[in-house]
């Protein structure tokens, strides 16, 4: 085994990371309902290389929560109003108010990012977020804001591969821009502007995670365990509400006739016929061979 093969951890099995997963989310819920209960402000931070399976993990982290309370952010490129605008001021927009969680799906470090790669920003605009990024910070925490910056770092023969594969993939087709696909020929580029970005913002009252995304199942059964370790939630016991009964019927309402109504088709039902005659053919096909076994013997 060579010593890159070593640093690479064994894929985590998919029984004991969905146990496990199922496990964690259960307490995003209790987290969630005490958020609400509480009034709390959490804000996640969500940034890393593309393909490094930060939005997998924020679908995963969001899945059973309650979509009122907990946002997620994925701003797109500023307009021309957003562009006069003092860089935080969209950001802010979106942060959460009492009793909310909001994930940002990439975030103002765009500019420490893409923008200083590409050249979307001047250097004096870079080098003015560099400074202001941990006062922002600073100001939401010390206003009691529970934020977590977490980072996802993955190889780049695994971000090729990734690549590739939603080149394959008609349904995730979608998510290779001409951008992303700059960070393989920029990647360098990226790591030094990650390193500087390291510098500068990873202070201790909002201090950079990394989370490892080698495997994706890893990555999210980490990130999710760190987030819950961190936020010093507690479970609120609520009383499971009674079903009613469903009063019995006064008569006097009459369901009016179904032709009525425009139902759309049921396909299902087709599936369901087409599924019992491929059943069906497959064990005549099955009679057949044995059949032709006993004659040749």
């Amino acid at each position: 085994m060579g010593k890159k093969d070593a640093k690479k951890p064994p894929k985590l099995s998919k029984k004991h990371y969905e146990a496990e997963l199922k496990r964690l989310q259960a307490e995003l819920v209790d987290m969630q309902q005490w958020v609400v209960e509480t009034g709390a402000r959490v804000v996640v931070v969500m940034e890393g290389r593309d393909a490094a399976g930060k939005g997998s993990a924020i679908k995963r982290i969001t899945q059973y929560l309650n979509p009122r309370t907990c946002r997620i952010e994925a701003l797109p490129a500023p307009s021309s109003r957003e562009q006069g605008q003092w860089y935080f001021q969209r950001y802010v927009e979106r942060l959460p108010t009492a009793g909310e969680i909001v994930i940002f799906d990439r975030s103002w470090y765009n500019r420490a990012g893409v923008e200083r790669v590409m050249g979307f920003c001047t250097s004096q605009e870079y080098r003015r977020f560099l400074h202001q990024a941990p006062i922002f910070e600073r100001l939401l925490v010390e206003d009691g804001i529970m934020l977590r910056k977490y980072w996802f770092s993955v190889s780049d023969e695994e971000q090729v591969k990734r690549f590739t594969s939603r080149r394959e993939d008609p349904l995730r087709r979608w998510k290779l821009s001409p951008m992303d696909l700059q960070s393989i020929t920029r990647w360098e580029d990226y790591s030094r502007a990650k390193d500087e970005m390291f510098i500068h913002t990873d202070i201790p009252s909002a201090p950079w995670y990394t989370v490892e995304s080698e495997d994706k199942k890893r990555s999210r059964i980490n990130v999710i365990s760190h987030l819950l370790s961190t936020i010093p939630y507690e479970k609120i016991d609520r009383e499971l509400p009674e079903i009613p009964k469903r009063p019995q019927s006064t008569n006097d309402y009459e369901r009016p006739p179904r032709s009525d109504f425009r139902y759309v088709p049921d396909v299902a039902a087709e599936l369901e016929l087409a599924r019992k005659k491929q059943k069906k053919e497959a064990a005549k096909a099955a009679k057949k061979d044995n059949k032709s076994g006993h004659k040749k013997k």
